[in-house]
């Protein structure tokens, strides 16, 4: 008996020796909360210690997006959630916070579109987080982007932002920076983005890219896999159809999975009178077999992604299990509000990934990794 109550006790004491260690990360460009979702989900033990990300402050223009982000992530502290241009926040109140996460707006620097980069609206809206950084010194920072920043203004908008990023604060920060092709990491979807990871320079850590989880083609998660297991439920939010017109009905009877309305052989009264540029991604049907093509959050009649056997567009909450979110994540706002929302958002299931390789840096645990395809002099 007595040897029964002391193994009880040693059983004990060994669940109290576990600490938990908990970065508090603060947001700017939050969106739905991709990145938050993705670092709530990361989770990392030791043999004493247990590692995880809480998330502490956020901020978006967006005022269906902040919703969206107060409903899933705050839904008892929707204060944490500012609502607001990030020109009219003060940056020096924001609550302490350990990490920082941006994933600044990519309009200016998408391959889509003018490519204004710096010089445009949203390109120089990076040097907010650069603000943070200098007034705040956290330990670390991840910013995400699109791949076109490291083309945009010929490379010199991609090396500036890069050298301020590295001196930020009385001591710098060291930076890993890498294109993660997020189907390699389990997401449904090809998607493409340039993430930057900081840790400030005097803690003398060094992160590494995460392995990718998918070792070939063959272990990709596919469209259907993603869409069709499980099935989604009827009571599912988000999951609203979009009305077709007998048009386009009738064209994607023509196209076939993975075709588009340039590659199939459509009518002549079905085919369509563009000139100039000609997008892959009009009236392109899922491949069933693969990942999906890069969801977007915009785009008129063609773009919405279609479904590989049925003859209409995909439901929002099709799109979110392409981007990788759980179907209990509710989006709020119109169908047009949530689409834009799912599109811009950064899939969680591949951010959880990098939050969890930065987790073991700082724990010390050693992971697989990668070398990154950028070099940062």
């Amino acid at each position: 008996m007595f040897a029964l109550r002391t193994k009880r006790k040693m059983r004990k004491q060994t669940v109290k020796m576990v600490r938990k260690v908990t970065h508090r990360m603060a947001e700017l460009f939050c969106g739905p909360g991709g990145l938050a979702l993705g670092a709530r989900l990361s989770n990392v033990r030791s043999k004493l210690n247990e590692y995880a990300i809480e998330s502490v402050w956020a901020n978006d223009i967006d005022e269906n997006a902040c919703r969206t982000y107060q409903h899933n992530l705050h839904p008892d502290k929707p204060k944490k959630v500012v609502c607001g241009s990030v020109e009219s926040i003060d940056l020096q109140a924001v609550p302490k916070f350990d990490g920082l996460a941006f994933g600044f707006p990519c309009n200016d620097f998408s391959m889509v579109g003018k490519q204004k980069g710096i010089h445009g609206k949203f390109g120089p809206l990076y040097r907010f987080g650069v603000e943070m950084l200098n007034i705040h010194t956290p330990k670390w920072f991840l910013a995400e982007n699109v791949t076109g920043l490291s083309n945009a203004n010929n490379g010199a908008t991609f090396a500036k932002i890069i050298g301020e990023l590295e001196s930020c604060g009385p001591v710098g920060y060291k930076l890993n920076v890498h294109e993660y092709r997020f189907e390699q990491y389990g997401v449904p979807q090809q998607r493409h983005r340039i993430i930057i990871v900081g840790i400030r320079s005097d803690l003398n850590k060094t992160f590494k890219v995460p392995a990718p989880l998918c070792l070939s083609k063959n272990d990709y998660v596919t469209a259907r896999q993603a869409i069709c297991i499980p099935p989604i439920a009827s009571s599912v939010s988000n999951q609203e159809l979009t009305r077709q017109s007998t048009q386009v009905v009738e064209r994607l009877r023509h196209i076939k999975p993975g075709e588009n309305a340039w590659t199939a052989d459509l009518p002549d009264h079905l085919k369509l009178n563009v000139k100039g540029a000609r997008l892959s991604n009009i009236y392109r049907r899922l491949d069933p077999n693969q990942p999906a093509y890069t969801v977007t959050g915009s785009g008129g009649g063609g773009t919405h992604i279609y479904h590989w056997r049925e003859n209409r567009a995909l439901t929002n909450r099709e799109r979110a299990r392409l981007q990788s979110f759980p179907d209990y994540y509710e989006f709020l706002g119109s169908k047009e509000d949530v689409r834009r929302q799912i599109g811009m958002a950064v899939p969680p299931m591949g951010a959880k990934v990098i939050f969890e390789a930065l987790l073991k840096t700082f724990a010390g645990i050693p992971y697989e990794c990668i070398d990154s395809n950028f070099s940062v002099e």
